[in-house]
């Protein structure tokens, strides 16, 4: 378990999918680009089995904003979704009921 004040240092935001495409060499990486409010940021999800990068245009999704960045597949990764966990479907984005600003800040 982790300590209330250790999960107060995670930074949850809004972000809005800007571009998707696949990774070369990976049936499961995607590369996006996000608008994360303050600025846009590329994040490498291991989504693609479950989505095709054109259904992700315009959608908004949750990201951990502070994530040290981390190589994959040599592309910097400068975040990660959050997503369910599915087994049978495949990963399920959270995103908000409504759209909202960018960068907003989940509590």
């Amino acid at each position: 378990m982790i300590t209330y004040d250790d999960f107060k240092k995670v930074e949850l935001r809004i972000a809005t999918i800007l571009s998707a495409e696949r990774i070369p060499g990976s049936d499961k990486l995607l590369r996006l680009e996000v608008n994360a409010g303050e600025e846009k940021r590329q994040i490498v999800a291991g989504i693609g089995k479950n989505h095709r990068p054109e259904d992700l245009l315009g959608r908004q999704i949750v990201i951990v904003a502070n994530l040290e960045p981390r190589q994959l597949m040599g592309l910097e990764s400068q975040g990660m979704l959050l997503a369910a966990s599915v087994e049978e479907s495949g990963p399920i984005l959270l995103t908000p009921e409504t759209k909202i600003d960018a960068g907003a800040e989940i509590r």
